[in-house]
């Protein structure tokens, strides 16, 4: 009897921090041109041998020009696509304190700061829509999204408050 062979699980791993202001939150308007339109928070890649919060600081001084400090641990964004054994992870993180001065020439889109209350309404990507609110909400949340391969939809999703 043979045994089972099992396709060894690939994993890309990214950040997204959130920065408030009081009653406001930056907010990066991406154009179509960088993929991802619409209003996004600063994040990207952890690089290697980066944590993610080390990943999520840096992230946020390369697109933005803050220097963000305190980072509170928010949640865990994920897509598994089972027909290519892969694994997306997004760290969410949110911020109240930092320093320095928003760049002139961001390289990701323009910057925005944005009242919390009225940014729902902005273009979003759909995926970040859902978890806009989780980061304004007491506690951590998990989102795991199961992707179907052939008609690029997602299977299933769940969010999950813990």
């Amino acid at each position: 009897m043979e045994a089972a062979v099992q396709k060894e699980m690939k994993c890309d791993m990214y950040t997204m921090c959130l920065i408030v202001d009081g009653d406001r939150v930056l907010l990066i308007n991406r154009p179509d041109s960088r993929g991802f339109p619409g209003f996004i928070g600063p994040g990207g890649r952890i690089e290697m041998p980066e944590s993610p919060a080390q990943g999520a600081i840096r992230e946020v001084w390369e697109e933005t020009g803050l220097r963000v400090k305190d980072l509170t641990f928010k949640g865990i964004d994920e897509y598994v696509n089972q027909d290519r054994n892969y694994r997306y992870i997004v760290f969410n993180y949110i911020a109240a304190s930092f320093e320095g001065e928003l760049l002139n020439d961001p390289p990701e889109g323009e910057l925005h700061w944005v009242p919390i209350r009225e940014a729902e309404a902005l273009p979003m990507q759909p995926w970040f829509r859902r978890r806009f609110p989780l980061f304004f909400e007491e506690g951590t949340f998990e989102i795991h999204e199961e992707w179907e391969e052939e008609s690029k939809t997602a299977r299933s999703v769940s969010v999950r408050k813990l």
